[in-house]
């Protein structure tokens, strides 16, 4: 059986809460290792070029910039990388953008935030 090494995820989201509830939920994954998170725009793309991890949850709306903004900088260098976004603005036009940006799943905080662990072990598995 062939192993791999854990999927590194990085978290960003302005709100502690919600960076925290991201923990709580993937942390029990095996797999899967939590290697950091950020609550800004800045802050994320600093410590994910220094991390790269191989996939990324990432909020749209932060405080200093948005996600998209995030992901066009980091996709040019980390083509590789899995952007996952959550938001509280579902609407057509910024999952659109997002996609366009270089998101691989795009989902509503309200209503399927719950479908991150899946997501997430779903990314692991196209790693081995």
């Amino acid at each position: 059986m062939q192993t791999t090494d854990p999927t590194r995820v990085f978290i960003v989201d302005d709100s502690a809460s919600v960076r925290a509830r991201l923990v709580r939920m993937l942390d029990p994954l095996d797999g899967v290792k939590l290697v950091g998170e950020a609550g800004t725009a800045r802050e994320a793309i600093e410590a994910i070029d220094c991390l790269v991890p191989h996939s990324v949850l990432l909020d749209l709306n932060l405080p200093d910039a948005s996600g998209v903004e995030v992901m066009r900088t980091l996709r040019p260098r980390w083509p590789a990388m899995v952007f996952v976004v959550l938001t509280n603005h579902p609407e057509p036009q910024y999952r659109r953008a997002c996609e366009r940006a270089g998101a691989a799943y795009f989902f509503d905080k309200s209503n399927e935030f719950h479908r991150v662990p899946e997501v997430v072990r779903r990314i692991a598995s196209t790693r081995q």
